[in-house]
């Protein structure tokens, strides 16, 4: 069990896995995100609150139940998990549909179709459990994941600033939100700037072609 401590992946707790089970133990100050790691990668994240939490993994799935954050956390991934399921059968039903002699531009079209419906759903689903959870770990932690899944680097859609806007001041206080917000502010600005002096050169009149010089003549 790993947390983030100054940007770093930090051990708090380990245990063997012996005849499929294992135990962790332990106490914390306050409320956080932690993630479970399996050798060296990250399979699961939970939330570090008071009581009794089971973490089931299989080959098909991973849950942590027995909290109320937890139980609220993994009934999230499972709603997303479901929109994307939706949204990879749609993608295997345009194929069908081409299969069954429907145009490809209209299968195409009726493929995208859906898939604007499953992202304004997702979307949506998205940004009500953000609001939600504005005053405890899942809000802050699921809008940074949103962002980092989203983005290579820092940056604010209109959507993720609306949220950012309306949020009560602990979430905006909150460390990695904050300097999230401001890493992201200045890229926009600098892409502003990219934008608008790549505009001026656009812009900008072309110098004249400077005259050949003329051979002498004899």
């Amino acid at each position: 069990m790993k947390v983030i401590k100054n940007e770093k992946w930090v051990t708090i707790d380990s245990a063997e896995i012996v005849h499929g089970e294992f135990k962790l133990n332990g106490s914390v100050d306050s409320v956080e995100i932690a993630s479970i790691f399996l050798d060296d990668e990250s399979v699961a994240p939970i939330v570090l609150e008071s009581g009794a939490m089971e973490l089931s993994i299989t080959q098909s799935d991973i849950t942590v139940k027995g909290t109320a954050l937890n139980d609220k956390l993994y009934k999230f991934v499972a709603k997303k998990n479901y929109i994307d399921d939706r949204a990879q059968e749609n993608q295997r039903l345009e194929s069908q549909r081409i299969l069954d002699g429907v145009d490809p531009d209209e299968a195409q079209e009726q493929m995208n179709e859906g898939n604007a419906k499953l992202s304004d759903e997702l979307r949506g689903y998205v940004k009500s459990f953000i609001r939600e959870n504005y005053d405890n770990v899942l809000g802050p932690s699921v809008f940074l994941m949103v962002c980092s899944s989203t983005f290579p680097y820092p940056l604010l859609t209109p959507d993720l600033q609306e949220l950012v806007d309306q949020a009560p001041e602990n979430f905006r206080n909150n460390p990695k939100i904050k300097e999230y917000v401001t890493k992201a502010k200045d890229n926009i600005q600098n892409i502003q700037e990219q934008q608008l002096l790549q505009q001026h050169e656009e812009n900008a009149p072309q110098a004249p072609p400077r005259p050949q010089a003329q051979p002498n003549r004899y």
